[in-house]
C-alpha cells in the first residue's frame, strides 16, 4: 500500500477509461454485469418468466449491447437465478394459495357440515400522509433525485445508479459505473418518472470512485438536498436508494454501522488506488446500487453507495448487510471541479507506506510505516523519513496503510494536519501543509 496511491497518482481524465482494475478480494463493486432482462412470455405459468435473464455475463451479448457497464466484471448468473427463482415460487405459492381457500369457501361462509365459520373481512385502508421523519416520507422525498444509468462499451455492459444535482440534468455517480463509457461507449438514465435520456460524462475521478455525467435534452428535474456526512452517528438510521440488479427505484434502510471505515477496493494498471474513509451500513446495497444515493431520515445526500463486502474471494455476492458508501463531505470539492470542468485534485503527503510489519514483543504495532519518501515533499519537510511509523492525524488514529491514505484523502490541498509518528523508537509530532498531487507524477 501507499500514502496516496501504490506508485504514481493520476488524476482521472475526463472521459477516459482508466486501464484493467486489480480488485480488492474482499471488496466489490455493486454492479450488475450484462444487457437488461428481456421481456417475460405472455402466459407468465407457461415457462419461466425470467428464464431469459440475461444479466448473466454472456460475451455475445455483451457485444451487441446498447447498455453501459462498469470496469469489473461480475459473475451476475448465479444471482439472477436466485432472484428469478424466488419470485417464480413467490408467484406459484400465490395461485396455490388461492385456489385452497376457494376449494374450501362455499361463498356463503358455511361448511358442508352446516356449522358455520367466520372469514376474514375486506375493509379499506386509510389513507393516511407519511409521518415525519419515516422511511415513507424519505422514500417519497428523494426517489426523484436518484436515477438508474444503463452504461455500454468496449468491456462490456451493466447499470448502475445516480444522484441528480441539476434540474438540467448533472449527475452524480461512481467512476466505475461511468468510465467505461469514455470510449466510444455509451450511457442511458431512467428517470423515476419513467423518461430517458442519453448522456455524456463530464469528469471521472478514479482516487474517490467518483464521477459527474450529464443528461441530454432534459430540463424540470429535482435535484437531490446534500446533507452532511459529518453529522452522521454510529446508529443513526439512513435509507439507501438505487437500482440493484438493475430494478430501478429500490429503497432499502438500515442503520450507520461505522464511520470512517478505509475501504480500498484495488487499483488500476496505473497503480492507482481507489481508497476512502466509507461510511459503513447494514442497509441492504447490491449489483446496481453503485452511484445510487445514501440519506439520512431528513432524505439529505449523506453519502454515495459504492461496493460491499463480499462472503469470499471466490466471486461477488449479493447483500451480507456491509454496504459501504462514500461520504459526501469529502468529495463535494472534487464534483465542483469535474463540474466545472477542472481536473480532480488531492491532498498528498509525498510517502509511500505499508502496513507494520514488524511486532514489538509480545505488542502488535498499528500505523503506516514509511518506505519511500518524495524529495521536496511536505512529508520530507517535517523530517519524516524511511522507516518512520504514522501513528496518528490530527485525531484519527491511523491503524495501516489504508487507513492512512483514507484519512489523507479526506482532506484538501492546502489543509494543515498533526502528524504523529514514531522515528528510532521516539515518539514526535509535526504541523506540515498538505501537498496537491495537482502537475505531479509521485505520490
Amino acid at each position: 500500500m501507499t500514502d496516496e496511491q501504490p506508485t504514481t497518482p493520476q488524476p482521472g481524465q475526463q472521459g477516459q477509461p482508466q486501464g484493467p482494475q486489480q480488485q480488492n478480494p474482499y471488496f466489490s463493486y455493486p454492479v450488475p454485469q450484462g444487457p437488461p432482462p428481456e421481456a417475460p412470455p405472455t402466459n407468465p405459468y407457461a415457462a419461466d418468466p425470467y428464464a431469459a435473464d440475461s444479466y448473466a455475463a454472456d460475451p455475445a451479448a455483451q457485444q451487441t449491447a446498447t447498455l453501459p457497464v462498469q470496469r469489473r466484471p461480475r459473475r451476475a448468473g448465479l444471482a439472477a437465478a436466485v432472484v428469478a427463482t424466488a419470485l417464480v415460487v413467490g408467484a406459484g405459492a400465490g395461485l396455490g394459495g388461492a385456489a385452497a381457500w376457494s376449494a374450501l369457501d362455499d361463498g356463503n361462509g358455511s361448511t358442508g357440515g352446516g356449522q358455520h365459520t367466520t372469514t376474514s373481512q375486506v375493509v379499506d385502508t386509510p389513507d393516511t400522509s407519511a409521518a415525519s421523519g419515516s422511511v415513507e416520507q424519505v422514500a417519497a422525498k428523494v426517489l426523484p433525485s436518484v436515477v438508474k444509468i444503463d452504461v455500454s462499451g468496449s468491456q462490456g455492459s451493466g447499470s448502475g445508479s445516480g444522484i441528480i444535482l441539476s434540474s438540467d440534468g448533472e449527475i452524480l455517480t461512481n467512476n466505475h459505473v461511468a468510465s467505461i463509457a469514455g470510449n466510444g461507449g455509451a450511457m442511458t438514465v431512467f428517470f423515476n418518472d419513467g423518461s430517458s435520456a442519453k448522456a455524456t460524462i463530464v469528469g471521472t475521478d478514479p482516487l474517490t470512485d467518483t464521477a459527474v455525467i450529464k443528461a441530454e435534452g432534459v430540463s424540470g428535474l429535482t435535484p437531490a438536498t446534500i446533507g452532511k456526512s459529518s453529522d452522521l452517528k454510529v446508529g443513526e438510521s439512513v435509507v439507501a436508494i438505487g437500482s440493484p440488479f438493475g430494478l430501478d427505484s429500490t429503497v432499502t434502510s438500515g442503520i450507520v454501522s461505522a464511520l470512517n471505515r478505509p475501504v480500498d477496493v484495488g487499483s488500476d494498471g496505473e497503480g492507482t488506488s481507489t481508497t476512502y474513509p466509507a461510511i459503513q451500513t447494514d442497509a441492504a446495497i447490491n449489483p446496481g446500487n453503485s452511484g445510487g444515493a445514501l440519506v439520512d431520515m431528513n432524505g439529505n445526500v449523506v453519502g454515495i453507495n459504492s461496493s460491499i463486502r463480499t462472503a469470499s474471494s471466490g466471486g461477488e455476492s449479493g447483500s451480507i448487510g456491509l454496504g459501504f458508501a462514500i461520504p459526501i463531505d469529502e468529495v463535494l470539492p472534487i464534483v465542483d471541479q469535474m463540474r466545472n470542468g477542472e481536473t480532480p485534485t488531492h491532498a498528498r503527503l509525498g510517502i509511500s507506506v505499508s502496513d507494520v510489519a514488524n511486532q514489538n514483543g509480545a505488542e502488535v504495532v498499528q500505523g503506516a510505516e514509511v518506505q519511500t519518501v518524495s524529495n521536496g515533499s511536505t512529508a520530507a519537510d517535517a523530517g519524516i523519513a524511511k522507516g518512520d511509523v504514522i501513528t496518528k492525524v490530527d485525531d484519527h488514529l491511523i491503524t495501516g496503510a489504508d487507513s492512512l491514505v483514507a484519512t489523507i484523502r479526506s482532506y484538501r490541498p492546502g489543509d494543515k494536519v498533526t502528524v504523529t509518528f514514531t522515528h528510532d523508537g521516539d515518539q514526535k509530532t509535526a504541523t506540515l501543509t498538505l501537498d496537491s498531487d495537482a502537475n505531479t507524477s509521485d505520490s
